[in-house]
């Protein structure tokens, strides 16, 4: 029996995309969030991290309040909220990262340093990028 379409293998593929995408929108999102989770609980528990954030010049109330939104941040990617807080958080969140690697940066640290800051905003970018994709999905459907 013939099939009626263009070309068969094509299409199957296409309909995969959007699973595809969502897996590794999953994906990313779940290591930055675990990533972020991570640094918001140093930042709140460890004490050689408060004594990092005094080296540097900030206030100890600055570093409770950074992990603090870093968790607003976390709760609002995860959750069925409206796009724009979640780009809200993503934005917050590229400052951060941003920060980061110029804090380090300026001070003269070296590679080790600030390359976390760097690993970061790779998965930062992933997670960023396949929710723009699946939201232009959503929008066209």
């Amino acid at each position: 029996m013939a099939t009626t379409m263009q070309n068969p293998a094509f299409m199957a593929t296409t309909t995969n995309a959007p699973r595809t995408k969502t897996m590794v929108y999953r994906i990313a999102t779940g290591l930055f969030c675990l990533q972020m989770s991570f640094t918001a609980f140093a930042q709140l528990r460890v004490p050689a991290v408060a004594a990092a954030f005094a080296h540097y010049g900030f206030p100890d109330y600055f570093r409770v309040e950074l992990a603090w939104t870093k968790v607003l941040g976390i709760l609002l990617l995860l959750a069925p909220v409206p796009s724009r807080l979640k780009e809200w958080a993503y934005a917050g969140f590229a400052i951060n990262i941003g920060s980061a690697f110029v804090v380090h940066y300026a001070m003269g640290e070296g590679l080790a340093a600030w390359m976390p800051a760097v690993g970061t905003s790779v998965v930062w970018g992933l997670s960023y990028y396949f929710w723009r994709r699946l939201e232009s999905t959503r929008a066209s459907d």
